[in-house]
C-alpha cells in the first residue's frame, strides 16, 4: 500500500514538474491568433486553419477565433478552409514574437455539376479525436424531432434510449446507461438523479445547437460516471455584431395530442450580447396499438387504446448574457426547467385493478396521481482568457434538482392503514429528491512545437435530501476531484498521437435512517415493536488512476483510429445503501456498503473510407470490466414493506463486453442518396450468481436502411424525402426476471423543405414515426417489464420561422 502510495505521488509530482518546464519552454515560442470572418463580418465557427508545412491545423471557435500558443520553427504559410468559401492562404513572417492575423473569406463561385465537399467541421473533429465520436447539428433534430432530446437522437447507430412515456428518456450508449453515461451542457456535467429508470433527462431540445456523443469510455475528460460513454451538448454560436433576431418553433404531434412550441431572441452589439428561450408542451395520454395489456398477470383494458395518466406538460426557459472580444470571452447561463407527467396508473405502487378507471378515463389530457414533478434549475459562468502564450478557461456552476413523486398513500407491510395526521410529509407525498450541486473548473491549453497540451482540474459537491412516506436511498453527501494532463501531437500529416492520464478522490457520506412506523419483529420467540433502521451511518473514499493513449492515421481516403484507455466510476448511493420498494417494478432493492469503484479497460477501433460516391465507417470495440455493479435477484422475499416483493441486491462481477457500428452511405445521384446503419453488442456476466448471463437492458442487434431524396424544386430550398426502415432482432439473451422480446419491423417516413414568404423563411418538417402502426416491444423500454407495446403511429408537424430584426 505505501509504495502505491508513493508512486502515484512521484507521477504526481512528475506531471508538475512538467508542466513547469513546458511553461516555461513555451514562453519563449512565437504565438499567432486571429479571427475568420465572411465578407459579411460574420464570424466563421469551424473553419480549418492549418500550418505549413507542418500540417498544424485547429479549428475556430464560435467567434471565428483561432489560438496556435507555438507554431513550428519552419511554418511558412497559412490556409483556411471554410465549406462554400473560398480557400484563403497567406505567408507568414516569424519576425515577432505574437502574430495576429484577421482572416476575411470570400464566398466560392464556382458553376460545377457537383460539388463534394471532403472536410467538414464534423470530419475535422472526428480525424483529431482517437474516441468514437459522433456529432449532430440543429438541423439534425429539427429532422427526427421526438418527444424529449434522447429520443430524437436514437437515429444515431450505437445510441439507444429507455423512454419513460412519451416525454422523458434517458441516454442508452453500446448498452450502458444511468450513472454510466453523463450529459454535459455548456461544458457543465448535468446533474439530477439518473439513478433511476423513470427520471428521464431535464433538457430542453429546442435549446440545443450540436452535439457531440463519445461512444466509449472517456473518465480521463470528464471523470467519474463517464465509463460509458457522454454527451456534450455544445452551446449555441455567439450572435454576430450588432443584430437582434430569432425564432419561433410550431410542433404538433397526433400521438397525444400535443403542441407547443418554442420562441427565441437573441442580439448583439459590439461584444456585449444576450440569447433567450422560453418553451411550452402540453400533452396528453399516449396511445398504443392494443387494447389489453398485461400488468403483472392481470389483464387491463385500455380506453380507446390510450394509455391512461401518461399526459404531461413543460415549461423551460433559458437566458444567457455575455461579454466576447478577442482574448477575452465571458458567459453567464441560466435556466430552469419544468416538468409535471403522470405515471401509467395501472403500474405504479397500487395493484392494476384498484385504479379508478372512470376517472382516469374521463379526460386523456388531466394528470391525476400517481405523477411527478421535476423542477431543474442551473447557473453557471464560463470565462476563457489568454496568458502569455496560454489559453485558459474557468467553469463555475450551480445546479438544483427538485423532484417530487406524489401517489395515494397505500399501507405495505406494517404501515398503519390510515395515514397518521401532523407527519412531516404530505399525505400523498411518496418521495422527494432535492439535490444541490456546486462545481467549479479550470483548464489550461497550449502549444510546445508538435504538442497541443490541455491541463484541467475540477471538482464538484452535491447533497441531496429526501422527504416522503416512502423510503428507498438515504440523503448523502458526495464531493469528487480530478486532475487530468492531455497531450495531443502531430507527428505529420498522417499520424496524430494522443495520449492522457487522469488523478481522482471521491468521498460520500449518507445519512441514517429510520421508519417513522414501528414493525413486528420476533426473537427467541418474542414479538416486539421496534423502529426498524434502514440505513446507517456510512462513509466511503475512493481513489483512481486511468490513462488513455490512442492515434489517428489519415492516408488518402482512409481514416483510421485506435485508442485504449481505463475508466472508473464510484458506486453511488442507491448502490450502497437503498434498502426499499421500488415500486415501479414491484420489487424490493438493497445496496452493498462494500462495493468497490467500478473499473473498465476498454479498446475502440474505428476505420472510415470515402471516395467520390461511397462512405464506410465501422467502429468495433471491445470492453472488460473487473467489478461491474449489477442489481440481481436472490430468493428472498420482503414482508415488511410490501406484498411479499422479491429481493434483489447489488453486487460486483467480472464483465466482458464486446461489439460495433457500421455505417455505409452510397449518392446514386447529385439526389437520391441510400444508407445502412448497424449495431451489435454481445455481453456476459464472467463471474458471480449470474454468472453465463448477459446485462440488464442489453440492447439487441438492428440495422436500419434509409433512402434519402433531395430534389430541386423552384421556390423551395433544402427539401428532403426520406424513409426508414429498421429491423430489430429478437433479445433472447436476458437476466430475469426480464423477459424475452420478439423481432420487429418498423418503418418511418421524413420529409422536409424551407420556404419563402417576401422576406420571410419558414422551415417545415413532418414525420410519421411508426408508418404502418406496427406493435412491437422494445427491450430497453421502461415499460417492457409489462409488456407494454411502443406508441402508434405518430405524425409529427414542426415548423421553425427565423427572424432578423436588425443587422
Amino acid at each position: 500500500m505505501y509504495k502505491n502510495k508513493s508512486n502515484r505521488l512521484r507521477t504526481f509530482c512528475l506531471l508538475l514538474f512538467c508542466f513547469a518546464i513546458v511553461t516555461k519552454a513555451a514562453a519563449q515560442t512565437v504565438r499567432l491568433s486571429g479571427s475568420v470572418f465572411s465578407n459579411g463580418q460574420k464570424p466563421l465557427e469551424g473553419a480549418i486553419v492549418i500550418l505549413h508545412p507542418s500540417n498544424t491545423s485547429t479549428i475556430t471557435d464560435q467567434a471565428g477565433h483561432f489560438v496556435f500558443n507555438q507554431i513550428p520553427k519552419n511554418s511558412k504559410f497559412l490556409t483556411v478552409r471554410y465549406s462554400g468559401y473560398a480557400l484563403y492562404e497567406t505567408r507568414l513572417s516569424l519576425d515577432k514574437r505574437e502574430i495576429v492575423l484577421p482572416v476575411i473569406l470570400h464566398p466560392e463561385i464556382k458553376e460545377l455539376q457537383e460539388v463534394i465537399i471532403t472536410d467538414s467541421y464534423e470530419t475535422h473533429r472526428k480525424k483529431e479525436t482517437a474516441l468514437n465520436l459522433e456529432i449532430v447539428n440543429s438541423s439534425f433534430i429539427q429532422r427526427n424531432l421526438g418527444g424529449s432530446l434522447m429520443q430524437s437522437l436514437q437515429r444515431i447507430a450505437g445510441v439507444k434510449t429507455i423512454s419513460i412515456g412519451s416525454g422523458g428518456s434517458k441516454p442508452l450508449i453500446r448498452g450502458l446507461s444511468f450513472n454510466q453515461v453523463i450529459v454535459v451542457e455548456n461544458g457543465i456535467k448535468h446533474e439530477g438523479q439518473q439513478w433511476g429508470a423513470d427520471h428521464g433527462l431535464e433538457i430542453d431540445q429546442y435549446a440545443v445547437n450540436r452535439v457531440e456523443i463519445i461512444k466509449g469510455p472517456s473518465s480521463f475528460i470528464y471523470g467519474s460516471d463517464a465509463i460509458g460513454g457522454a454527451v456534450n451538448i455544445i452551446p449555441v454560436p455567439f450572435p454576430v455584431k450588432n443584430v437582434l433576431g430569432g425564432s419561433v418553433d410550431f410542433t404538433g404531434k397526433s400521438n397525444n395530442e400535443q403542441f407547443g412550441g418554442s420562441i427565441n431572441l437573441f442580439g448583439r452589439s459590439e461584444k456585449w450580447f444576450f440569447d433567450t428561450r422560453i418553451t411550452a408542451m402540453d400533452y396528453g395520454d399516449y396511445r398504443v396499438p392494443t387494447d389489453t395489456v398485461q400488468v403483472y398477470n392481470y389483464a387491463v383494458p385500455l380506453y380507446k387504446n390510450h394509455l391512461r395518466n401518461t399526459a404531461g406538460r413543460e415549461f423551460d426557459w433559458h437566458a444567457s448574457t455575455g461579454y466576447v472580444s478577442e482574448k477575452f470571452k465571458s458567459v453567464v447561463y441560466v435556466s430552469n426547467f419544468y416538468s409535471k407527467s403522470g405515471f401509467f396508473a395501472n403500474a405504479h405502487g397500487l395493484e392494476p385493478r384498484n385504479v379508478d378507471i372512470a376517472l382516469h378515463d374521463k379526460s386523456s389530457r388531466d394528470i391525476l396521481m400517481p405523477f411527478q414533478e421535476v423542477t431543474h434549475t442551473k447557473i453557471s459562468n464560463t470565462t476563457s482568457f489568454q496568458l502569455g502564450t496560454h489559453q485558459l478557461e474557468t467553469q463555475l456552476d450551480f445546479q438544483k434538482n427538485f423532484r417530487r413523486e406524489y401517489s395515494h398513500y397505500v399501507n405495505h407491510g406494517y404501515m398503519p392503514p390510515i395515514y397518521p395526521a401532523g407527519m412531516y410529509a404530505p399525505r400523498d407525498l411518496e418521495r422527494q429528491y432535492d439535490k444541490e450541486v456546486f462545481s467549479a473548473a479550470i483548464k489550461d491549453e497550449f502549444s510546445i512545437q508538435n504538442h497541443q497540451l490541455t491541463l484541467g482540474l475540477n471538482g464538484e459537491q452535491q447533497q441531496n435530501k429526501i422527504n416522503g412516506w416512502s423510503f428507498l436511498i438515504p440523503a448523502f453527501k458526495q464531493a469528487n476531484a480530478g486532475l487530468f494532463v492531455y497531450d495531443k501531437m502531430q507527428l505529420n500529416d498522417l499520424w496524430l498521437l494522443h495520449g492522457a492520464v487522469r488523478l481522482d478522490y471521491g468521498r460520500i457520506e449518507m445519512k441514517p435512517y429510520t421508519d417513522w412506523f414501528p414493525s413486528e419483529i420476533t426473537e427467541n420467540g418474542q414479538t416486539i415493536s421496534e423502529y426498524l433502521e434502514r440505513s446507517q451511518e456510512l462513509t466511503r473514499t475512493f481513489k483512481s488512476y486511468n490513462w488513455s493513449a490512442g492515434v489517428n492515421y489519415t492516408p488518402g481516403q482512409w481514416s483510421l483510429k485506435a485508442n485504449l484507455g481505463t475508466s472508473f466510476r464510484m458506486p453511488i448511493a442507491k448502490e450502497l445503501a437503498s434498502n426499499g420498494v421500488n415500486y415501479h417494478y414491484f420489487r424490493f432493492e438493497k445496496g452493498d456498503p462494500n462495493l468497490s469503484a467500478e473499473r473498465s479497460y476498454q479498446l475502440d477501433l474505428g476505420m472510415e473510407w470515402q471516395s467520390h460516391k461511397w462512405s464506410v465507417q465501422l467502429n468495433p470495440f471491445f470492453n472488460y470490466f473487473p467489478n461491474y455493479i449489477s442489481l440481481n435477484p436472490t430468493s428472498q422475499h420482503d414482508i415488511y414493506y410490501g406484498a411479499g416483493n422479491q429481493v434483489f441486491e447489488y453486487e460486483q462481477s467480472k464483465v466482458m463486453r464486446y461489439g460495433g457500428e457500421l455505417q455505409t452511405r452510397y449518392q446514386f445521384t447529385p439526389h437520391f442518396s441510400g444508407e445502412i446503419l448497424a449495431e451489435y453488442l454481445y455481453s456476459e456476466q464472467l463471474s458471480g450468481s449470474k454468472k453465463g448471463y448477459t446485462l440488464p437492458f442489453s440492447p439487441p442487434a438492428s440495422v436500419l436502411f434509409g433512402l434519402n431524396y433531395s430534389p430541386e424544386i423552384k421556390y423551395l430550398k433544402d427539401t428532403y424525402f426520406s424513409i426508414d426502415y429498421r429491423y430489430t432482432a429478437a433479445q433472447n439473451q436476458i437476466v430475469p426476471p426480464e423477459k424475452k422480446t420478439a423481432s420487429s419491423s418498423v418503418f418511418n417516413l421524413a420529409l422536409g423543405s424551407k420556404a419563402k414568404a417576401g422576406q420571410q423563411d419558414f422551415i417545415v418538417s413532418l414525420q410519421v414515426q411508426n408508418l404502418f402502426n406496427a406493435k412491437y416491444l422494445n427491450h430497453t423500454s421502461f415499460n417492457r417489464l409489462i409488456e407494454l407495446p411502443e406508441a402508434s403511429r405518430n405524425i409529427i408537424l414542426s415548423v421553425k420561422i427565423p427572424f432578423l430584426i436588425h443587422q
